[in-house]
């Protein structure tokens, strides 16, 4: 059974870091593209951050370019999303999800393209 698993969540300050962490089991993710989505309250759920396993290649929406980095360790089948300058608008449910194949441009933001979901981690930022 294919599952991801969000960690790294929690509270922390404007300015500060964080670093969530999606462990993928039941398969091999080597051909997939991985993404980070998040939902604030009362908003509809959005496209954070993706990185294609085949070439590293990354993809970051406008609101988190610069700030956030994401990242994958191979031989963990662990994705990363390192949080820098965190603002209170980034507080949300941040959730990890799988695409097969190779993503790009727009397709990164369709969520209907992505086979596996993980739970969410809460993350808060203080102001």
């Amino acid at each position: 059974q294919v599952q991801l698993v969000e960690s790294g969540g929690g509270l922390v300050q404007a300015g500060g870091s964080l670093i969530l962490s999606c462990a993928a089991s039941g398969r091999t993710f080597s051909s997939y593209a991985m993404g980070w989505f998040r939902q604030a309250p009362g908003k509809e759920r959005e496209f954070v951050a993706g990185i294609n396993w085949s070439d590293l290649s990354t993809y970051y929406a406008d609101s988190v370019k610069g700030r956030f980095t994401i990242s994958r360790d191979n031989a963990k089948n662990t994705v990363y999303l390192q949080m820098n300058s965190p603002k209170p608008e980034d507080t949300a449910i941040y959730c990890c999800a799988a695409s097969p194949g190779h993503a790009y441009g727009s397709r990164w933001y369709a969520a209907g393209k992505y086979d596996y979901w993980g739970q969410g981690t809460q993350v808060t930022v203080s102001s």
